[in-house]
């Protein structure tokens, strides 16, 4: 073979031709070649599938809505929406107590039902569906608990108003133009308008909704529940007094003893203003400091009366007037009225506090017994910081 041929015969080792039907040849590549551009392909299709995936992972998440569990939830939580919440407050406290697991969930599933949300307590769940605790919190049926105020026994009637005032979102004046329709309040006819005494000391729920007029009413309410456990009016008549009188006699009780010396002080009450003759020298006045004080606007047992002012006249003097003051002078509680409705038995005429730390109190049945006891309570004020 010469070199030419030779020569000829490497190219055509090296090069390799395809027949092109109606054509030129084309000329091949070889296996590098074909590795090669199979490589390409292989990259731009790897290329363009990732790129294809993370843009239908983008448009999914522009039309997802915001995170929410799936429900329905564990546990159980105790949930409260104060007065003031909206809608987003509510959702920011759901999600700072593991209820719902973000606010705009909670946002969006309450967009009609959030404007109905009342105050009040309600049980939920950890990790519930947003929709599943709006729903819960739309209905009022759902509500565990409320918010309180309570009225302690003996508040005068301006102190309840001031208990109220500072517990609910109503001022004093609101509370005031609401005693001013006693009509609407349920005031015994006795009562005649007043209803020092008649606001009955406990605790109350305030609903949603509830207005001064309203919560006043129920604490009438209250109070009749107390007067009807007493049999106010069929024990006045038994006592010859009016159930007026009886609640005054049940305030007076109320400020002057505690515990088992209510009844016996209600005895006392009764013997100055029914007993014969002098009344044990007491000639029908009470001698009640606590009366005296609410005649002048003084508060209650802050400090002792001064003799000018034990012998200033008002109508609520029970040194110089006989009798009853004209009204309560604070709230009686259960204890109180039962008292004024079945007073101990005994012929005391007099009491002494002999003891303010423990309310130790002594009965006497005439004056010299009661000097025995002021010098008792005398001797006790010299070591006690009580007086």
């Amino acid at each position: 073979m010469s070199e030419h041929e030779v020569q000829q015969d490497e190219v055509e080792q090296e090069e390799t031709y395809d027949y092109v039907p109606g054509g030129r040849r084309r000329k091949g590549r070889g296996l590098k070649g074909c590795l090669a551009v199979l490589i390409a392909l292989v990259v731009l299709a790897g290329g363009f599938w990732f790129g294809l995936t993370r843009g239908v992972e983008w448009v999914a998440d522009q039309f997802q809505g915001p995170e929410d569990y799936p429900g329905p939830g564990t546990g159980s939580v105790e949930f409260t929406v104060n007065e003031g919440d909206a809608v987003a407050q509510i959702g920011r406290n759901l999600k700072a107590d593991g209820v719902t697991a973000s606010v705009q969930a909670f946002i969006d599933a309450c967009q009609e039902d959030g404007t109905g949300i009342q105050v009040g307590a309600y049980e939920l769940q950890k990790e519930m569906k947003a929709a599943d605790a709006c729903e819960v919190l739309a209905d009022p049926d759902n509500l565990i608990g409320f918010p309180t105020v309570t009225v302690p026994e003996g508040l005068r009637l301006t102190e309840i108003v001031s208990t109220l005032a500072e517990n609910t979102d109503f001022p004093e004046a609101a509370w005031n133009r609401a005693l001013q329709q006693p009509d609407k309040l349920g005031l015994p006819d006795y009562a005649e308008g007043n209803a020092e005494g008649y606001l009955f000391p406990a605790t109350y729920e305030i609903k949603p909704g509830m207005k001064p007029v309203a919560i006043l009413k129920t604490m009438v309410d209250r109070w009749r529940e107390a007067a009807e456990a007493a049999d106010l009016e069929a024990k006045a008549a038994e006592l010859g007094h009016t159930p007026a009188e009886l609640m005054i006699i049940a305030s007076l009780v109320e400020a002057e003893g505690r515990g088992d010396d209510m009844p016996k002080i209600a005895r006392v009450i009764y013997n100055r203003l029914d007993g014969p003759g002098d009344q044990g020298g007491t000639n029908g006045t009470l001698g009640i400091d606590a009366s005296i004080a609410y005649g002048l606007g003084l508060s209650p047992g802050s400090t002792e009366l001064t003799p000018e002012q034990l012998a200033e006249d008002t109508p609520y003097n029970t040194r110089i007037n006989a009798g009853l003051p004209p009204t309560p002078i604070e709230a009686p509680g259960d204890d109180a009225i039962a008292a004024a409705a079945n007073p101990a038995e005994g012929d005391w005429y007099y009491y002494v506090t002999v003891d303010l730390s423990t309310g130790e109190t002594k009965f006497y049945e005439d004056y010299e017994g009661f000097l025995e006891g002021r010098d008792e309570y005398k001797a006790y004020c010299e070591t006690s910081d009580r007086c």
